[in-house]
């Protein structure tokens, strides 16, 4: 079971699980801790997991004034810090890798290591017309059904549209007791738009793995890889046949991978 826990300067929903070393689970635009289910699940035996949910998602509230990239790689720091977690593995997915990089340069000491999943250092024009697609589309859409419809275009594999996975989890959501208002979608995807770390990822000390999907329609692969170029001895890696979201489209290939760059880096210390 989750908690709020009280950082000191924001309140944040918190789920801890498992035993080992500390990781450190980052969720992207509107995603709560529920969305990483598949890793708190399947890798808790090994490894001691906290997932939060971000300001304006889930269960955490969303805060007067702007969402930046800065505030919220804070918010993950000073949550480190009141679990007194020395330094974690840090997971960041899609907007939360943002935050996960910001982490990286503002809080070195507290990142052990970084998994990059569906990033990128800065939004292209591809993204910001895709993004503000998304701006109005969660006021216009004739329902929340199709307005889900709609954003996991961009989000799942066709596979996943065939097999029933995308109806699965738009009804999960929609039956979710702590959805995500229009307002805090807009705030959150605002910030992820400015978001750019393209001249300081050469600042990144951590050992650092970035993922892509072969599939992935908004962060394609090309952007990983410009990631994982910038910052010093980087992996860099395609998960073929896969879009934006592999750990809960293939939990068992994303876990094993991770877990398999998190032992190296443990043999290296």
């Amino acid at each position: 079971m989750g908690q709020m826990i009280d950082t000191g300067g924001v309140e944040l929903w918190v789920e801890r699980r498992g035993r080992g070393p500390d990781v450190l689970l980052i969720s992207g635009l509107g995603d709560p801790v529920e969305a990483w289910q598949p890793q708190l699940d399947g890798l808790a035996d090994r490894y001691r997991l906290t997932a939060f949910d971000n300001r304006g998602a889930g269960r955490t509230p969303l805060p007067e004034g702007p969402l930046t990239m800065p505030r919220m790689a804070d918010d993950a720091a000073a949550l480190l810090r009141t679990l007194q977690i020395p330094a974690a593995h840090v997971t960041g997915f899609s907007g939360g890798s943002f935050i996960a990089q910001e982490l990286a340069l503002r809080h070195p000491g507290l990142v052990r290591s970084l998994v990059l999943m569906s990033t990128t250092a800065r939004p292209d024009s591809y993204f910001r017309a895709m993004t503000r697609f998304w701006e109005w589309m969660v006021e216009r859409a004739p329902s929340e059904r199709a307005m889900l419809e709609a954003f996991y275009l961009w989000i799942y594999t066709p596979r996943a549209h065939a097999d029933g996975l995308v109806d699965r989890l738009i009804d999960e959501t929609l039956a979710f007791e702590h959805p995500q208002s229009a307002e805090a979608f807009q705030r959150q995807l605002a910030a992820f738009s400015r978001h750019d770390t393209s001249d300081r990822l050469d600042g990144i000390t951590a050992p650092t793995l970035v993922l892509s999907g072969e599939l992935d329609l908004a962060t394609p692969p090309r952007l990983g890889r410009e990631v994982a170029e910038s910052i010093p001895d980087a992996e860099f890696e395609v998960l073929p046949g896969e879009a934006h979201q592999p750990f809960q489209e293939v939990p068992e290939v994303f876990n094993a991978r991770v877990e398999a760059f998190w032992r190296k880096v443990e043999a290296g210390d």
